[in-house]
């Protein structure tokens, strides 16, 4: 049903659904619970939301504190992205490593990610449609981040548009992980 294939950083699967094509279309299963607990992945879905993007726009890097951290599924419907990951689990091998994963329409990779890693994105097609799944609800006093610009990672934008938000987050090398 999925291909899981680990990443660099502990924890962070990208999944490879089958995907059933004919002349009408396709059908691609995006979650399976029964098959995500049988490969270790445990997500109780409490939330789904999508957002629409421009290219070059940079959505991140967004996580939620605990007590309301959570795990994350998404991937693009629509168009191509770079998925950018950030450990900020201290007690994690790859603490302050980050990756980047491209997601596309075409492939219809779906990426885990554990609660303690912070998530964004940019969008290399015109536009971009992302979808997530999270095992909590949002909860904007919980809500957090890390300036985009601010870890070891290659952006293929070094001037994105970004929400005022994220501009003004926290460098990683001033924040002070609670993972």
């Amino acid at each position: 049903m999925f291909r899981v294939l680990e990443t660099s950083l502990a924890g962070c699967y990208v999944l490879m659904p089958s995907i059933h094509q004919d002349e009408r279309g396709s059908l691609v299963k995006t979650f399976h619970e029964q098959a995500f607990r049988e490969y270790g992945l445990n997500l109780e879905v409490k939330e789904e939301y999508f957002s629409t993007s421009k290219k070059n726009v940079i959505r991140g890097m967004h996580f939620q504190v605990p007590p309301h951290d959570h795990i994350k599924l998404v991937y693009c419907m629509q168009g191509k992205v770079l998925d950018v990951l950030l450990d900020l689990r201290r007690d994690s091998p790859t603490y302050g490593q980050a990756i980047g994963i491209e997601l596309s329409q075409e492939q219809h990779e779906i990426v885990y990610i554990p609660s303690g890693i912070a998530h964004g994105f940019c969008v290399l097609s015109d536009e971009a449609l992302m979808v997530y799944k999270t095992s909590t609800v949002r909860h904007p006093e919980s809500e957090a981040g890390v300036l985009w610009s601010s870890f070891n990672f290659s952006w293929p934008n070094v001037a994105p548009i970004l929400s005022a938000r994220d501009k003004v987050l926290p460098a990683l090398q001033d924040f002070n992980s609670p993972f």
